[in-house]
């Protein structure tokens, strides 16, 4: 058996990669860790996990964090806008 010559190596790369679907910028993605807590990824660098209770507490005074965050907006450190 003959080794790939660089073009067919190079070729082979090309349709794999056309393979591969592109993850979706901005998206979030939620997973069941091994531990049984929940994850989201796609907020930052690192994944975001919590329990299911944990969950369920940050969600039912989701109103107020909103709120929390709109009157302290002027001290939040905020993205430019691309």
């Amino acid at each position: 058996m003959t080794e790939p010559t660089k073009e067919e190596l190079l070729a082979r790369i090309a349709d794999l990669e056309k393979q591969v679907a592109p993850k979706p910028r901005g998206g979030l993605e939620f997973r069941v860790g091994e531990k049984g807590g929940v994850s989201v990824y796609g907020l930052g660098r690192f994944p975001v996990t919590l329990y299911y209770e944990q969950w369920v507490r940050l969600l039912d005074v989701g109103e107020n964090l909103r709120q929390f965050l709109e009157d302290n907006k002027d001290r939040l450190k905020l993205k430019p806008k691309e």
